[in-house]
């Protein structure tokens, strides 16, 4: 299997992890103009598993390096399967929650709070179960981040034309997401052995086999969580799979394209968390507010409209956003 072997390389995939998890978004914009978000999202949820095994079955069964996918998961332990599964429960559970927190409070709500919670407790949870990393760095680097998050937020915020009564269920949902969000990673990288993917220990998975049993409790999950979404939406009104099947072929492959760009990032960002560590490789991950807001601003004009101030709002998001990123990666050296 390929097997990244040196620090550079691994914050090279994490920044492509960062790339692709704050761009996947994009697809959910272009087919929200005609597509429910619960129908798109079995689409994104299906290209995610579709991407775990085209990766399992090439880069995870390459090179002379380490164990095959096939012989990986023959000798896998039922107690790190059961891990990885529970971790794409987690995440599902979040995504969801995280996507109806927008709808409901808002970007300038659902961002710092859901967002901003997973980041700092996500690495706090990873860098305690693996200490990889100096951690003065890191925790200066994963403050400067977060004060980008709330940064965006009040320049969103600025930005919004309509004025919005922010709700105690958009705040609670934004919460609980978060919460969720910043455990989920600790489920996958505990079924893997960190420390050695060349040559893992008994039980352990190495990151591809890891990924697509992950993504495979993503798809289980789905059938529980949009399922009950889609009966009772916690925003708008109910819709079925009737309405599914009903989709084009070219709004069904947006979805699905989607899902193989966030699928990507997360496997990038697994196959180099043996090098840079699960707090580092996470936190870089995390850095996907960025790019996310890079889209907002340069593609999506989101900010066009906004009221004086606010460029400099967004100047001052941008440079703390770099520093940390900047700090995060330092950590690692």
């Amino acid at each position: 299997m390929f097997i990244v072997e040196n620090y550079p390389v691994a914050v090279v995939f994490c920044i492509i992890t960062m790339l692709c998890w704050g761009s996947w978004a994009n697809t959910q914009k272009l087919a929200g103009k005609t597509w429910r978000f619960e129908l798109f999202y079995w689409d994104y949820v299906i290209g995610i598993f579709i991407f775990s095994l085209l990766s399992a079955f090439t880069l995870g069964s390459i090179g002379s390096q380490g164990r095959s996918f096939m012989d990986d998961l023959k000798q896998a332990d039922a107690s790190n399967i059961f891990s990885a599964l529970v971790g794409g429960f987690i995440f599902n559970a979040a995504n969801i929650l995280f996507s109806a927190a927008i709808a409901i409070a808002g970007m300038s709500v659902a961002f710092p709070i859901a967002i901003g919670l997973a980041l700092v407790l996500g690495v706090i949870v990873n860098y305690a179960a693996s200490q990889k990393g100096d951690p003065v760095f890191l925790f200066t680097g994963v403050g400067l981040v977060a004060i980008a998050i709330i940064i965006n937020a009040v320049a969103y915020r600025k930005a919004s034309r309509a004025k919005q009564q922010v709700s105690a269920k958009g705040i609670i949902i934004s919460l609980v997401a978060g919460v969720l969000m910043s455990f989920f990673y600790r489920f996958i990288a505990a079924s893997m052995d960190l420390e050695n993917f060349e040559n893992p220990g008994a039980g352990k998975m190495t990151p591809y086999t890891a990924v697509l049993i992950f993504s495979a409790g993503i798809f289980l999950s789905n059938f529980i969580f949009n399922t009950i979404l889609m009966k009772k939406p916690l925003h708008g009104s109910p819709t079925g799979y009737k309405e599914y099947f009903k989709g084009s072929f070219g709004v069904h492959m947006v979805g699905v394209l989607g899902g193989l760009i966030w699928g990507l990032g997360n496997s990038f960002n697994l196959i180099a968390a043996g090098k840079a560590g699960p707090a580092i490789s996470y936190g870089l991950g995390q850095g996907a507010t960025l790019i996310a807001a890079l889209w907002g601003v340069f593609i999506w004009k989101e900010f066009q409209q906004a009221p004086k101030g606010t460029n400099a709002s967004l100047t001052a998001m941008f440079i703390f956003f770099i520093a940390g990123l900047a700090l995060l990666i330092y950590a690692g050296t």
